[in-house]
């Protein structure tokens, strides 16, 4: 099992996970935490601590665009995740949201601004 599909299997069974201080799990409610549902995670941990990062890093690009009606594109990005790049989450009003992986030594932030700014991301 991937990690989007044990956090898909955990809220389909009305239980919460949550990312807490970068690198911790929180599940919840705990009466319906299993002992096999805790060895499940902690297989899976680093797996699904990336996958809730991704879903934040897209969540907030999409509340970037929601709070702004005016702007049409939005991105975010992320140097910590990744020892070796840059993760950039895109998202485009009405088209479409995906990450990008720079390496850090390419990544120029400025030249990011000035394509989105020429509209030369569509």
């Amino acid at each position: 099992m991937e990690a989007a599909e044990i956090i898909e299997y955990l809220r389909q069974r009305e239980l919460n996970v949550t990312l807490t201080d970068g690198d911790s799990l929180e599940l919840s409610p705990a009466e319906k935490i299993t002992h096999e549902l805790i060895e499940r995670l902690r297989k899976h941990k680093p797996a699904i601590i990336q996958e809730l990062k991704r879903e934040q890093r897209r969540e907030k690009v999409l509340r970037m665009l929601a709070e702004n009606p005016g702007t049409q594109r939005a991105f975010v990005t992320d140097t910590e995740s990744d020892p070796d790049n840059v993760i950039m989450t895109l998202a485009i009003r009405n088209q479409a949201s995906f990450e990008m992986l720079i390496p850090k030594d390419k990544y120029d932030g400025f030249a990011i601004l000035e394509f989105l700014h020429k509209g030369l991301i569509q």
